[in-house]
């Protein structure tokens, strides 16, 4: 089924806006421009003024589209439920920690030239020659970047994309989106995964079935990974959470504040793919 959004001038800035992504993205762009399109176009009933709490509730929530996006977090539930907790275990049985570690060092590395752009886009000098020297030395003496030995060099690893460059330059967040498969998000951080694509090297080497295959792998692994180290942090949230769809939304606000500010984290970098989507700031 194709799924088209309403021709509107919301509707006309996602499809400008997800028009960039390269070919080999092109099944993303009905849902990415479908979401961009609710986030900007984003209009619910507000509680009454006169109800301070309620709207001061309303207000730290950011989220007009809760009984859209409680549909869709239902969605991604069952989907998750079926196909990506199953996975995800299936991962983790047949690989050892050691080679899951090495997997995850590996699509870290490979994320490391987009992290740099950012950090010079945000004027991030520091962290751009961190940035640099942890690429150099995981390339070389990491053997691709299999092994982090950056880190024992004392160049600490962070995660950035565009969509925390967006709020860098004063860009407004929008309501919050929840996009099965993806997860918590909003539409400046929609944006920012178009803006990532653009700047990822790999986005522009050669094209055909083999590069569209390594595509596919390297974003399939790169969810497995994701999801893999979610299992027991995501569990213990349908387990001892009355509402884990408000528990999500909030570790993923919190998250997206701290990374934006560049407060220090008690996780290390690993292979976010910088959407600024999904559950990666849950992982332990």
């Amino acid at each position: 089924m194709l799924i088209r959004a309403p021709s509107t001038p919301a509707a006309d800035h996602a499809r400008r806006i997800v028009s960039r992504l390269p070919g080999r993205f092109a099944a993303l762009r009905p849902a990415l421009a479908l979401a961009v399109v609710l986030g900007l176009g984003a209009c619910a009933a507000r509680p009454d003024p006169a109800d301070a709490a309620a709207v001061a509730e309303f207000r730290a929530n950011n989220d007009p589209l809760e009984p859209l996006n409680r549909g869709a977090y239902f969605v991604h539930d069952g989907i998750d439920t079926l196909v990506l907790r199953p996975a995800a275990e299936i991962y983790r049985i047949f690989l050892p920690p050691e080679v899951r570690t090495a997997i995850r060092n590996v699509l870290a590395n490979l994320r490391t030239p987009v992290i740099l752009v950012n950090d010079v886009l945000q004027g991030e000098t520091q962290r751009a020659a961190t940035t640099a020297g942890r690429f150099v030395v995981n390339t070389t003496v990491g053997i691709g970047g299999i092994f982090d030995r950056a880190t024992d060099f004392g160049l600490l690893g962070h995660t950035e994309d565009f969509g925390q460059t967006l709020a860098v330059w004063g860009a407004p967040e929008g309501p919050y989106l929840f996009i099965p498969v993806l997860g918590p998000s909003s539409p400046r951080d929609v944006t920012g995964f178009a803006g990532d694509i653009a700047m990822n090297p790999l986005t522009y080497v050669g094209g055909g079935e083999t590069m569209d295959a390594i595509t596919v792998t390297r974003t399939a692994t790169g969810a497995l990974d994701t999801r893999e180290g979610l299992i027991d942090t995501l569990d213990q949230v349908r387990a001892t959470s009355l509402d884990p769809y408000a528990t999500l939304r909030s570790a993923y606000r919190q998250r997206r504040v701290t990374e934006i500010r560049n407060e220090p984290s008690a996780r290390p970098a690993t292979s976010d793919p910088g959407l600024g989507l999904g559950f990666q700031g849950l992982r332990r």
